[in-house]
């Protein structure tokens, strides 16, 4: 079995615990520790299970220095994952770098610039990208099944509290479009894939502060709309959906729906369909799913990360879905503005 040997770089993110999970439990994986540069961070993450018995290493170039690690997790918080991705592939690290990929437009494209330089993969911690729901989506969509889109819905809503979810919004209030930027990732990783990767003609996204007189920084109810040449996409995202938190997602062609709900862990998926395609009747299909589970979701992520990042096969997305996915996130937040861009009620970063 070949293996690659893989190192995690911060602990800040949402997902550090669960991509250290992963990696402990891949046979592929030679697990090589983590280095987080905050010791509180690093003493509070040491008492979670995700990291009992992991090997803690003192600084950043014991991690990217050791010529054995060729890949390395980008896992701090959104401020900091694109300085530590620029740190790793300096160092000639592929990156499995966890969304998004930060803010700073031409900061990022100095990383594109340094991975195509030195033939390295990146790939996007984008946790719905193997899921089975979006697989059988992207299959019916690029196979003509649903017939031509012309509208994606995606509802990804969270809930932060005012009070433990404290932290949260200070972190999230450092980046223009609050939630939007928070999650949008994951919804415009999907919709960039289902219209293949065509780059929207034009963006109007609302990123309003509803809740949170605290954090007047904090974009806590977003709308983002995308239009493309023959459709659009809606991505809804607040972050004060009462729990159980209800996401969903919808793609919508001329010759049928499919909707995902809930967006994750589902066991069936709703295709309605004008003519019969692709194996289905014309009408209701309850069609079965796996009901992948957000750990699962990680799992299937580095399961495809190792093989690439050996070179044992091509990318499943190039890297230039990846920038268009950065592009088209940074442009629904107002961070770059391309066209006839319009935003409304934007706030900028807390300084």
């Amino acid at each position: 079995m070949t293996q690659i040997r893989m190192g995690q770089y911060g602990v800040g993110h949402g997902h550090a615990g669960s991509k250290a999970l992963a990696m402990r439990r891949n046979a592929t994986v030679d697990f090589a520790g983590v280095y987080e540069p905050d010791p509180a961070a690093r003493a509070r993450a040491a008492r979670s299970g995700a990291y009992q018995g992991v090997r803690w290493l003192s600084s950043a170039e014991e991690l990217l220095r050791d010529p054995t690690v060729q890949a390395v997790a980008i896992q701090g918080f959104n401020f900091q994952g694109l300085d530590m991705a620029l740190d790793a592939a300096s160092a000639g690290k592929h990156l499995w770098y966890d969304k998004p990929a930060g803010d700073d437009w031409e900061k990022y494209n100095r990383l594109v610039a340094l991975v195509r330089e030195r033939g390295l993969y990146l790939q996007m911690g984008y946790m719905l990208r193997y899921q089975d729901g979006f697989q059988k989506l992207t299959e019916w969509a690029r196979s003509g099944v649903l017939g031509q889109l012309y509208l994606i819905r995606a509802h990804m809503s969270t809930y932060v509290s005012l009070d433990a979810g404290a932290q949260s919004r200070r972190m999230i209030s450092r980046h223009r479009g609050g939630q939007l930027f928070d999650l949008g990732g994951h919804m415009l990783d999907q919709i960039l894939w289902l219209m293949q990767d065509e780059r929207p003609a034009r963006v109007t996204a609302f990123l309003r502060n509803d809740d949170t007189p605290p954090y007047p920084a904090f974009a806590d109810n977003t709308l983002g709309v995308f239009e493309f040449s023959k459709g659009m996409a809606v991505v809804e995202i607040a972050a004060m959906e009462p729990r159980p938190i209800q996401r969903r997602f919808e793609v919508h062609g001329t010759n049928g729906s499919a909707i995902l709900d809930p967006m994750e862990a589902q066991r069936s998926i709703r295709l309605v369909l004008h003519e019969a395609r692709g194996g289905f009747e014309a009408g209701l299909n309850d069609v079965p799913s796996a009901g992948t589970t957000r750990m699962r979701s990680h799992e299937l992520e580095l399961e495809a990360f190792v093989p690439i990042a050996l070179g044992e096969r091509a990318p499943d997305r190039p890297l230039e879905h990846e920038i268009l996915v950065q592009e088209t996130l940074l442009r629904g937040v107002g961070t770059i503005r391309a066209g006839n861009d319009t935003h409304a009620n934007g706030k900028g970063p807390v300084t």
